[in-house]
């Protein structure tokens, strides 16, 4: 009996259209016998290209979901796999063309490529994050070379069609495998995939047609900015090829940690010690904020872990000229050394408040939680 299609692949009998097509590529790669060195590697093949004929088309996976094999043989034969084109599969795994028709590379190498894209870390105060500010930076960079106008050759020569691949950027080597002719297509290795060859470089930049330079530029950082977001600089990247865009630069902002603020998205966290007093009694103090110090008030019998909200003295948002807020965290300190009278008061405080104790709720230090670990 033939073995199951869906066990040659490895696959589930539910497995999608992907996932049909990678294991296909992961067993192709491992038992091509141009490639494999196990000695039942052309039988492999053969069974693996069976089952993806069948697996990978619609209408002959459904009758073999039915009626198995016999869903999808003709009168006493297994199905046709040789007419199922697998050049893309096996072009991209092997580089290969099949008939010495193989797909042409030379276009793509010619055409404008975009320049790749650069990163620059701006590291910031807390304070320049929260407002903004215009900052200059240094970048490294590749230019094109004005000596010889990006062409890489000396000025007054040209380059020269390449002689190996006659300027078509690549080389063919017909061979014969089990299924049929096939033409392996590679870069060519004189003039690097490019056609033409430089003879006199340019002493400049020594054949690249680029040069590395360092420029400063002034950039904008918009206020609200945080460790992690990304300002992309269009244009600013290395230079393109063959005449195409340059890549883009991307600022990649870090944040330097601040003596008393913590952020959380929007909002700005900043834990505040008070005495025992002043939490039940009540005061008036003042406190720290982005924009300078600002009194708050504190109501009398105030808890520790009491969150009081400063609206309108957070971080700015990005896309909008509001701000969140400075959220006062109170922590009420207690003493660790007292005077003579200070000790003498605590204790006729002590005597008319009593000893009774009451357990915390749960849900308020669940909520401490989240303040502090924010």
């Amino acid at each position: 009996m033939p073995r199951d299609y869906y066990e040659i692949l490895g696959t589930p009998r539910d497995a999608s259209e992907g996932e049909i097509k990678t294991a296909f590529r992961d067993l192709a790669r491992k038992y091509h016998p141009d490639v494999s060195e196990e000695a039942d590697a052309e039988e492999r093949f053969k069974e693996i290209n069976e089952a993806y004929a069948v697996l990978s088309d619609q209408d002959k996976r459904a009758a073999y979901d039915r009626f198995g094999h016999a869903g999808v043989q003709g009168a006493g034969g297994v199905p046709d796999w040789t007419t199922m084109d697998f050049t893309d599969i096996l072009g991209d795994l092997f580089g290969f063309g099949f008939g010495g028709f193989g797909r042409s590379s030379s276009r793509s190498r010619n055409a404008p490529r975009r320049g790749q894209d650069l990163q620059y870390r701006v590291h910031l105060e807390f304070s320049e994050a929260i407002f903004g500010l215009d900052k200059e930076i240094e970048i490294n960079r590749d230019e094109r070379c004005e000596t010889c106008s990006g062409s890489g050759a000396e000025p007054g020569t040209s380059p020269s069609r390449c002689s190996t691949c006659n300027g078509q950027g690549e080389v063919r080597q017909s061979r014969q495998t089990i299924l049929g002719s096939m033409v392996q297509v590679t870069t060519c290795p004189a003039c690097s995939g490019k056609g033409e060859v430089i003879v006199h470089p340019c002493k400049t930049c020594s054949g690249r047609g680029q040069v590395r330079k360092s420029r400063k530029k002034v950039v904008s950082i918009p206020g609200g900015v945080d460790t992690g977001t990304q300002i992309r600089l269009t244009g600013e990247g290395q230079p393109g090829g063959n005449g195409g865009p340059p890549g883009s630069l991307y600022l990649i902002i870090q944040v330097q940690p601040h003596k008393y603020f913590r952020r959380r998205e929007n909002d700005i966290l900043l834990d505040l010690n008070i005495n025992i007093s002043q939490a039940t009694l009540g005061d008036e103090v003042k406190v720290p904020t982005v924009d300078g110090d600002s009194m708050l008030k504190v109501p009398a019998g105030t808890q520790p872990g009491k969150i009081i909200r400063m609206r309108g003295k957070g971080v700015p948002h990005l896309r909008s000229n509001s701000r969140g807020d400075q959220l006062v965290v109170i922590n009420v300190a207690i003493p660790k050394t007292l005077s003579d009278e200070q000790r003498e008061l605590f204790q006729k405080l002590a005597e008319s408040l009593g000893t009774e104790v009451t357990p915390q709720e749960r849900g308020f230090i669940d909520r401490l939680r989240d303040v502090i670990g924010g």
